[in-house]
C-alpha cells in the first residue's frame, strides 16, 4: 500500500472492528489510539462524540475542539490524526496542535509524513497557520516525520512526567 494513497477521513461505522483491534495493539506502547473512547462503549456513540467534539460542543473544560481522522488507504486503517482547533495550556507544553499515530504493521512506509502533511491541510482550514508539533526526544520516527514536513526545532523540554525530554517544533 503505497503512502500516496493515503487519505483521511472521519471515522465511519464500518471502521469499528479496525480501529478497536488497533486501540487494543496500541495500549502495550502506552498511547491511545482512539482518543476519549471508552472501553464498551456503542461504536455510533463514540462517533456522534467525536463529531461533537470537532464543532466544540460538550467540550471538558480541559479539552479543546478537534477533528479526529482515520488515515486510511483504500479500505484500510493504517493511522489517525488528532487536529486540535486551538491549543490549551498542556497543549501548549506538551501535545501540540497534532497528534498521530500509526498501526505498527503499516509503519515504514511513508504513512506518518503523508498524514502529518495532510493534517497540516486540516490545521489550516480550521485557521491553524502556526503549528506545534511535540514529540518524545528519543521517537526518532517522528523526529523525521516531522523535520521532513518542515518542522523547526525551537526547544527541548522535560515531558509531563518530568522523565522523557520532549521535542518541540513549529510549522508555518
Amino acid at each position: 500500500m503505497s503512502a500516496d494513497q493515503l487519505r483521511l477521513r472521519p471515522f465511519r461505522p464500518l471502521d469499528e472492528t479496525a480501529a478497536l483491534a488497533a486501540h487494543r495493539s496500541f495500549t502495550q506502547d502506552n498511547f491511545t489510539f482512539l482518543l476519549n473512547y471508552v472501553e464498551g462503549e456503542e461504536w455510533a456513540g463514540y462517533l456522534d462524540r467525536l463529531e461533537a467534539f470537532r464543532r466544540g460542543a460538550d467540550l471538558a473544560e480541559d479539552r479543546v475542539p478537534d477533528s479526529f481522522l482515520a488515515a486510511v488507504v483504500g479500505d484500510e486503517l493504517v493511522g489517525r490524526v488528532s487536529v486540535r482547533h486551538k491549543l490549551n495550556g498542556w497543549l501548549a507544553l506538551h501535545g501540540g496542535h497534532i497528534g498521530y499515530g500509526v498501526v505498527a504493521s503499516q509503519r515504514r512506509r511513508g504513512h506518518a509524513t503523508e498524514i502529518l502533511r495532510q493534517a497540516l491541510v486540516v490545521a489550516r482550514s480550521v485557521g491553524v497557520d502556526e503549528v506545534l508539533l511535540v514529540c518524545n526526544a528519543s521517537n526518532e520516527g517522528s523526529v523525521r516525520t516531522i523535520e521532513a514536513c518542515g518542522g523547526q526545532l525551537e526547544s527541548v523540554v522535560p515531558g509531563p512526567d518530568g522523565s522523557e525530554p520532549q521535542r518541540r517544533y513549529w510549522i508555518s
